[in-house]
């Protein structure tokens, strides 16, 4: 079992199946040594958004279901990098960036609490290599009513 697995199997998660892309772009994409991840939103091990990660932080998404949708968010940005280069433990050497998009009510301006659910589980699971650049911006609405969601940059092997 390797590091990766290991790490998330003590936080209790495990990565779900890369998601297929809702509209016409491409998952990832790698140049060289780069791995560019696109927006991923919150879906569940289920491949589905639970209602309580639909709608805007500050209004129907409580702060603590932000953080855990962002926490998903992170799963999903993981699933899309082990599908780009196969296995996380040897495959990539640093996240570079993540960019997240608060879904947030006018006047919502905690936003970093809550992408800090997606930077937390990076480090957790990828330990330093997970450490990274990081912006947080609110925004009006998002892909199926997603309360976050997350895109990313690696550098990989």
């Amino acid at each position: 079992m390797s590091t990766v697995t290991e790490r998330l199997a003590a936080l209790g998660l495990a990565l779900p199946k890369a998601a297929a892309p809702v509209a016409n772009y491409v998952p990832f994409t790698r140049t060289g040594s780069i791995v560019i991840v696109s927006g991923q939103i919150c879906f569940g091990p289920d491949g589905r958004i639970a209602d309580a990660h639909k709608g805007k932080l500050g209004a129907e998404v409580s702060p603590e279901d932000g953080l855990e949708a962002a926490r998903l968010c992170a799963l999903n940005v993981l699933a899309q990098v082990e599908a780009a280069v196969g296995d996380l433990d040897h495959g990539v050497v640093q996240c570079l960036r993540l960019g997240g998009f608060i879904n947030a009510a006018p006047g919502f301006h905690a936003l970093a609490p809550i992408m800090n659910g997606a930077s937390d589980l990076m480090v957790a699971v990828l330990g330093d290599r997970g450490r990274h650049a990081r912006s947080t911006v609110g925004v009006a609405g998002l892909p199926l009513d997603a309360a976050v969601e997350v895109e990313a940059m690696f550098e990989v092997k």
